[in-house]
């Protein structure tokens, strides 16, 4: 459920210290993403802070525009534009996901009621977040009046009689209300004119057969002609022009970037350049909507270049073109306006009103200039607010007017700003009063979107929050992790944090529930969010990765140190390469170095080197031959002076390296110093394997499991590991046992599912180890269909190729297959031709299916994980020749196996070969 603002949320007073106070007037759109970067930015850097809120709505954050209920009335901006962070563009597309709406893509238009509901939720998670630092109340009654005290603060004036003073006053008060000055007088007299249809209950009255006129025919108008259309009802809309909004594309192109220049032209000549814009976007591309999307970044700008009679002019012929081609409908609403008009349900006419007749209980007869008539039983007023603030229409901004706190902005639309600071009449902007949104369209002509009220909201709280953060103080000692790194936060969050790393060196379980609780403790700490991104990026950990990441870039850019900022670069460019971030195709390799270069300037850094070297935990660096993993681990080793976690990860190289014997002392001995290392658990399950000691392997790790590895977070990987065992002993019925106690979906979800689980099976099917059909169809319903379909990594996708196959799902192993060839290279040159056998496979096109899986044995390494894992691929291999009846070919690959490692499974299977 969406989180409640809640109306009191109190703080510990700070001995000594004054709390700056800041009143934001208005609590829909613009005033909720300015209190949520206010909380979130106090949080961060532990400035605390009295923040009032002034609305008189019932919830905050809907204002009018997202408080509708109807279903049909759609944002006319995608999914994609509409996050409150501008450095997290997906937040919102994210929250539909978590909130019910899992197939939602960033092109889908989602309702304005879900948008309010997701303003309400996020503004009550950043005042949750900043509890402790931030004290926020709620007043819902409306501010009348802003006048300076004495003290050179604010005094806020309220409805309901109150006052609040403030050392600084936000004004998010959104479009003014519509006065309706275009309507006669009489038509203003008449009960059936409806003046504010947004009010709740203003449509009641409307009766089912009754004709309705809309007077304007924007984004308004259309939004209530979906409410009142209706069998046996006629809807008309007039307004001078007689265009209605145009439909946004069903798939959109990516934005032209607007020529170079044009800032500089008169209006005349922008008009023709802006003209020849669009003729080539409509030539190449068959659309001039990118042409139009690519001039969003320079409209203020462009606006900005005008004279003031120059604007005049535009307002005049240019203005309500420009709308109905910049505001458009989503697709979906488009539609149903079409159908409605096509039915003659709604009429759409152009004119002016010359004047009205009305009776007391009869129609409404509308006379229009050029003789015309249209008659109605309503008329509602869909103009929206004018352009022009006047200071009888709404007393708080009169009375800045008035005295002076607030001058007009050019041509007198909204008010005069410096990037949001107030202006008064004299032209000065030294008071910390701010506003944004529709106030400041006279400046800037787009400011009424989110995705410009937005970035407004933060540089607003930057303004406010900058001069209360005072200079650090260096005084006390910074606490440090466990390896003596310092870690730039308090003492309760360093504790946190360094539980989460012991159990991130030793694999154990709850590394991500200690990173969140030191986050909670200190909103502002860098390498807590980094830590989590990182959980939630490789080790499939419940978290939202882009938050987290967008975090810790916030929070190291404001208070870390050098190494804690190259720490999180590694962790950003890391995840943004396997998310497709990189546009060179280069992105792991560009990852692997920077990680690479952390660890030679901070070899000390545990974290780091658990990311680096590829055991378990992580994907490690993309290492084709082992020796950079090696050098690293040798590299590092001096700075933890003996440390059982380095020897763990040495363990595991040296297997790697085939240095069996030396890998089984290495991680015996530190076995000895920490029972609980995962990593050395790892190496000498490795070690048994790759010797072919699979009965002592498989009773020492069982054991360790039930002891030790209780409490490990890849506790089904062990499991996995002695299972091989299992299956190289030719004991089908343990292999079942155990996966059904150990590995089936009830016990194992998410991408360890997929890893571990579903290649089991199909490792049990080859070797013909589990008669009938094995039980895939659960762990495929335990992974989320883009890890299985579109996985970031080649390691995911050769995992996803398998459980697929063992599926028989051909369609979507082609999907599969189609991602592939997209992505990354490793994924273009070595997933997308095995998932191509593996087609051969599914088809029973043996002779293909052994070519296919034959030519890329000599690429798998460049998957990555171990060599056990990737012998899955051998195994189809084995099979695949056996069912081609290539019985010398499997022999010799079955004697090439036995001698890498004795395996009773192995010997049966060669002696049951023909010949």
């Amino acid at each position: 459920m969406p989180v409640p603002v809640p109306e009191s949320v109190p703080v510990p007073a700070v001995p000594g210290r004054q709390r700056p106070t800041v009143a934001v007037v208005g609590a829909g759109a613009a005033g909720a993403l300015v209190a949520v970067q206010l909380c979130e930015t106090a949080a961060r850097r532990r400035i605390p802070l009295d923040l009032v809120l002034v609305d008189p709505a019932a919830e905050a954050g809907r204002g009018t525009a997202y408080a509708t209920e109807v279903a049909e009335h759609r944002l006319n901006v995608p999914v994609g534009g509409m996050s409150c962070y501008p450095d997290d563009p997906g937040h919102f597309r994210r929250w539909l996901c978590r909130h019910g709406e899992s197939t939602v893509t960033e092109r889908d238009f989602a309702s304005r009621h879900r948008f309010g509901s997701y303003l309400a939720d996020t503004l009550g998670r950043a005042i949750i977040t900043a509890h402790g630092t931030v004290a926020v109340r709620r007043l819902r009654t409306r501010a009348i009046r802003c006048t300076d005290t004495a003290d050179g603060r604010f005094e806020l004036r309220l409805a309901d009689g109150g006052t609040v003073t403030a050392d600084t006053v936000v004004l998010a008060t959104g479009p003014a209300a519509g006065t309706a000055r275009w309507a006669p007088a009489e038509l203003r007299a008449s009960e059936r004119f409806i003046s504010s249809p947004w009010t709740p209950g203003a449509l009641d009255g409307v009766g089912p057969g009754d004709d309705v006129l809309l007077v304007g025919a924007g984004l308004t108008a259309v939004d209530l002609a979906l409410v009142l259309d209706r069998p046996g009802r006629t809807v008309h809309t007039l307004s001078r022009s007689g265009l209605l909004p145009r439909p946004h594309a069903v798939a959109p192109l990516p934005p032209v970037p607007a020529p170079p220049g044009l800032t500089a032209l008169p209006l005349h000549r922008l008009r023709t350049a802006l003209r020849l814009h669009f003729a080539a976007s409509l030539r190449d591309h068959g659309d001039w909507r990118p042409a139009l999307d690519g001039l969003r970044p320079a409209i203020a700008a462009l606006w900005q270049g005008l004279t003031d009679d120059e604007r005049a002019e535009f307002l005049e012929r240019d203005a309500t073109r420009w709308n109905v081609h910049r505001h458009r409908m989503a697709p979906a609403t488009a539609e149903t306006v079409a159908r409605a008009r096509a039915a003659r349900r709604l009429r759409v006419h152009s004119g002016r009103i010359a004047a009205v007749r009305t009776t007391d209980d009869g129609p409404i007869a509308v006379e229009l200039a050029d003789g015309r008539e249209l008659t109605a039983a309503w008329v509602v007023d869909c103009t929206g607010p004018g352009l022009r603030t006047h200071p009888s229409d709404d007393p708080l901004w009169g009375g800045l007017l008035a005295d002076g706190l607030a001058a007009p902005g050019p041509l007198g639309i909204g008010v005069a700003t410096d990037d949001g600071r107030l202006r008064d009449a004299h032209g000065g902007a030294g008071r910390p009063l701010f506003t944004l949104g529709a106030p400041r369209r006279g400046e800037l002509w787009e400011t009424t979107a989110i995705p410009e009220i937005r970035t407004q909201a933060r540089e607003i709280a930057e303004s406010v929050l900058a001069p209360l953060t005072g200079a650090p103080q260096p005084t006390r000692r910074r606490p440090t992790d466990q390896f003596g790194l310092p870690l730039s936060t308090h003492a309760a969050a360093a504790a946190a944090f360094r539980s989460g790393l012991g159990r991130v060196v030793t694999v154990r379980a709850k590394a991500a529930e200690a990173f969140a609780r030191a986050t909670a403790l200190d909103p502002g700490f860098a390498l807590g969010h980094a830590a989590l991104a990182l959980l939630g990026h490789e080790c499939g950990a419940d978290l939202d990765v882009p938050r987290e990441l967008a975090d810790a870039q916030r929070s190291v850019a404001e208070r870390g140190d050098e190494r804690e900022r190259s720490f999180v670069d590694v962790v950003t460019r890391r995840i943004r390469a396997h998310d497709g971030g990189a546009a060179d195709g280069d992105g792991g390799a560009d990852g692997d170095r920077a990680l690479v270069a952390h660890l030679d300037r901070y070899p000390g850094d545990a974290f780091a080197l658990s990311i680096a070297v590829p055991t378990i935990a992580f994907s490690g660096v993309g290492d084709i031959d082992g020796t950079l993993a090696r050098r690293i681990v040798e590299h590092t080793a001096p700075a933890y002076d003996g440390h059982w976690f380095p020897t763990s990860l040495l363990a595991f190289v040296r297997q790697e390296q085939g240095r069996i014997d030396e890998a089984g002392a290495l991680a015996t001995a530190a076995l000895a110093v920490e029972p609980a290392s995962g990593h050395a658990v790892h190496a000498l399950a490795h070690v048994h394997y790759d010797s072919g000691d699979h009965r002592a392997g498989r009773d020492w790790l069982d054991g360790w499991i039930g002891g030790q590895g209780r409490g490990a977070v890849h506790r089904a990987h062990f499991s996995w590991h002695v299972a091989l065992h299992e299956l190289a002993l030719d004991d089908s019925d343990a292999v079942r046992r155990r996966w059904f106690a150990q590995l089936a979906p009830r016990q194992v979800n998410g991408v360890r599912a997929l890893v571990d689980s579903g290649s089991l099976l199909w490792r049990a099917r080859m070797t013909r180890s589990w008669t009938g059909a094995v039980p895939v169809d659960g762990v495929l319903d335990a992974v989320e269909r883009d890890l299985l379909e579109r996985p970031a990594t080649a390691f995911t996708a050769l995992h996803g190729a398998v459980a697929l196959t063992a599926a028989g799902d051909l369609p979507a192993l082609r999907r599969l297959r189609a991602h592939a060839a997209g992505a990354d290279p490793v994924q273009r040159e070595v997933i997308a031709p095995l998932c191509r056998a593996l087609e051969a496979v599914l088809e029973e096109q043996w002779t293909a299916a052994v070519e296919g899986l034959r030519g890329l044995q000599p690429a798998l390494r460049r998957v990555g994980g171990s060599a056990a894992q990737r012998e899955v691929v051998e195994e189809t291999l084995l099979y695949a020749l056996l069912e081609a009846g290539q019985s010398d070919a499997a022999r010799h690959l079955l004697e090439e196996r036995l001698d890498r490692r004795a395996s009773p499974l192995d010997r049966r299977r060669l002696a049951d070969l023909p010949g």
